[in-house]
């Protein structure tokens, strides 16, 4: 079991102070991303929003300058985690211009709203922007996050925000390309588990990233997010297809049962910059939170080590036959 642990809110005085340190936040121009942006940034963070669309992010910058983002500073990351070539040059763009990165937040996604298809390369486009693209930044960032890691009083962490959506499913195995692939069908429900297999594969990565990290002797804390109920865009396309009741509940009581996106960043703010986590990093390394910073025990599924290293060789197969 877990050590309890939980917050009731979550503001910038609950994070630490973030001046000198570099920050990216992908999808940081919409919904919890926008808000995870907000709490860092005004923290002093040096934040990188990486977007597929150069439009978007740069029209969230001009907003969150228009809020008084004042101590730190806002920038744009091009990146199509659909793609991992795509993930690749971001990755060599970053590495040109930092030279150190203090916190990363894999946090864009495709929702549950289907339907799901597959890229260029073979892959089901809701695994290979949730996960995938994840996976192949956060290799291309590593030695950067390690090297900034052995710095004295560094603070290193890596988020990847899930969702409560993994405990649908209970896969027996990730091995092999059509594991990955797997669409459980163009319905209301099918939709919800596909993209709940790739929340699960958010933890998994998370768990095993940890696992790595820790073997090496690395002080880097990896944690995985559920946000919550919150009103993305994505969410908002969701409700609308629940069958009978969708369009009721977005035009008449959506606000009242969803949250806004300052609440539902809460919990990735914390487990990118809390303060608690920067005193007890042996305690957070490999959690899983909801909200608001709860400490909670997810699925069988999600702390299977066996399904976690499967996950890890199946995405490094696929990579390597891409070629990168």
């Amino acid at each position: 079991m877990v050590a309890p642990f939980s917050k009731k809110a979550i503001s910038e005085k609950d994070l630490v102070d973030l001046h000198g340190k570099v920050v990216i936040v992908t999808g940081g121009n919409t919904g919890i991303g926008y808000g995870t942006v907000q709490f860092l940034a005004r923290k002093g963070a040096k934040v990188y929003i990486a977007g597929r669309n150069e439009g978007r992010v740069a029209a969230a910058i001009q907003q969150l300058k228009s809020e008084g983002i004042e101590d730190g500073s806002l920038h744009l990351l091009k990146i199509d985690l659909a793609n991992p070539r795509s993930v690749k040059s971001a990755v060599e763009e970053f590495l040109a211009k930092e030279t150190r990165l203090d916190i990363l937040v894999n946090n864009a996604a495709i929702g549950a709203t289907g339907p799901y298809n597959l890229t260029e390369d073979g892959l089901l486009d809701i695994m290979a922007t949730n996960h995938i693209g994840h996976f192949v930044l956060t290799e291309g960032l590593l030695p950067l996050l390690k090297l900034t890691a052995l710095e004295e009083g560094a603070d290193v962490r890596i988020v990847n925000v899930s969702s409560v959506a993994h405990e649908r499913v209970h896969p027996e195995s990730f091995v092999g390309k059509d594991s990955i692939n797997k669409n459980y069908g163009d319905s209301f429900n099918g939709y919800l588990d596909t993209y709940g297999l790739s929340k699960l594969a958010n933890i998994l990565h998370s768990k095993e990233l940890q696992r790595r990290i820790d073997s090496a002797g690395i002080p880097i804390v990896c944690t995985s997010v559920h946000p919550g109920p919150v009103m993305t865009d994505g969410a908002n396309t969701f409700l609308r297809r629940v069958p009978y009741i969708g369009g009721f509940i977005t035009a008449s009581i959506g606000s009242f049962v969803f949250w806004p996106w300052r609440k539902g960043a809460m919990t990735s703010a914390f487990a990118a910059a809390g303060t608690d986590l920067a005193q007890d990093k042996a305690r957070f390394k490999g959690v899983y939170f909801t909200p608001v910073a709860k400490v909670t025990e997810p699925t069988k599924a999600a702390q299977d080590e066996r399904l976690a290293r499967e996950l890890w060789e199946t995405t490094k197969s696929i990579l390597k036959e891409l070629g990168l």
